[in-house]
């Protein structure tokens, strides 16, 4: 098996880290390291909900934002003059300043966030990093660009949804300070294109789904009682309030719908009472949240598998949700809204089916017709195992990720 150079050092920096939340960070990082590429996990945050089973890699990670902000202030000022860099940087910064408005609070936030990327360069010197690589295109990427100026490493950003749509500063001159501006999906290339982001500068590296496949294809059977899922953070762009009223429509068929929501957030006191209110008592189960390593399991136990995703009061919604990729992986028929980057993954009567973001009543229709049909529900899933492989697999996704942060990949291509 071949090896990585000992000098492919990256440094991978994420708003948290291993958080629950975002699987695919650490997933990757992961898939990286066994591949012979030596990791530093770098986290802005502390995780608020770490994830579980990932001790070791929790040990190693390098907090930025510790200590009071008086403290991490002055420890970048005193620093900031011995590094090599420090010119290019605050060249960098005041035309980012000029461009948001030296009064804006965005400003402010950005000299702040560059006196903590002064920490950053010294660890990416410290550690010999030969690439520095950054998942979301909001503070994370502020914090990388400035540290890239400042010691010198090249550094690419992996942008995904909420942190271009809502949280969008600077993308033109993130993405041509940085190698490339990778993203999920061609519907965000379209929109970082539409905000001026060089055509060049962009490139497609999905979320790579790390769960191996199921050994076996189930077969699809006719039931009296379906069980479905869904999983996510009770919030309101995951839709599971569309859910459970798509659900209280379809009380009136012949068969039952058991429905396990997974996951938990702010909303669950209000979806509970939804169910409540609904007549649903007892049909709907609040399971909580998931480790990574108990998604599996929990979802062989599914006849389908939902993700009812809209945009929320402020614009925020989903990119390419993981678990999905999850589900098809597992042969588990899915049913997800025409949004984003979506229909890239569940194509619509090919790999699963589409319903109208926010839209009950379709949601509904697509239940009953993927229930009502055991040879849909085979096509489906076979059809969704083989796109999950040979698009949205974590092999192929880390040999394209390899690719762009130009490493050596000859050495390092040989398949997990």
């Amino acid at each position: 098996m071949n090896a990585a150079s000992p000098r492919q050092i990256i440094a991978y920096l994420a708003p948290e880290i291993p958080a629950l939340s975002a699987t695919f960070v650490y997933e990757e990082m992961l898939g990286l390291a066994r591949r012979g590429v030596t990791v530093i996990p770098v986290s802005v945050h502390r995780p608020h909900q770490p994830a579980e089973n990932q001790a070791e890699l929790a040990s190693r990670v390098r907090y930025l934002y510790q200590g009071s902000r008086a403290k991490q202030l002055l420890a970048g000022l005193i620093r900031l003059p011995f590094q090599s860099g420090a010119w290019k940087a605050l060249g960098w910064l005041r035309a980012d300043i000029v461009e948001c408005g030296p009064l804006r609070p965005a400003s402010w936030k950005l000299a702040y966030q560059f006196l903590v990327a002064v920490r950053l360069a010294e660890l990416l010197k410290q550690e010999q990093c030969t690439h520095l690589h950054v998942h979301f295109a909001h503070v994370p990427t502020q914090i990388a660009m400035y540290a890239a100026a400042l010691s010198g490493v090249p550094f690419t950003i992996m942008a995904h949804a909420n942190d271009i749509f809502e949280r969008g500063l600077l993308l033109r001159r993130k993405a041509e300070r940085a190698v490339k501006m990778l993203t999920i999906s061609a519907h965000n290339i379209a929109y970082l294109k539409s905000v001026g982001v060089p055509a060049e500068k962009l490139a497609i590296v999905r979320c790579g789904v790390s769960f191996a496949a199921r050994p076996t294809l189930p077969v699809a059977a006719r039931r009296e009682i379906y069980r479905i899922g869904s999983l996510g953070r009770l919030v309101e762009k995951k839709g599971m309030d569309v859910l459970i009223r798509a659900l209280a429509a379809l009380r009136d068929k012949p068969y039952r719908i058991e429905l396990s929501i997974a996951g938990d957030g702010p909303l669950r006191g209000e979806l509970e009472r939804l169910v409540e209110e609904s007549g649903l008592t007892g049909t709907v189960q609040f399971v909580g949240s998931l480790a990574h390593h108990q998604v599996r399991e929990w979802m062989h136990g599914l006849d389908a598998f939902v993700l009812a995703c809209k945009q929320d009061a402020n614009g925020d919604m989903d990119g390419i949700p993981v678990v999905l990729m999850e589900a098809m992986s597992q042969s588990v028929p899915v049913i997800s809204t025409r949004l984003s980057g979506i229909p890239e993954l569940v194509v619509d009567a090919k790999t699963g089916l589409l319903a109208e973001p926010g839209n009950p009543a379709d949601l509904a229709a697509r239940i009953d017709q993927l229930l009502g049909s055991t040879e849909l529900r085979d096509a489906l899933s076979a059809a969704a195992r083989t796109h999950v492989e040979r698009e949205f697999g974590q092999p192929a996704n880390l040999d394209r990720l390899i690719g762009h942060m130009g490493l050596a990949t000859r050495a390092l291509a040989t398949r997990q």
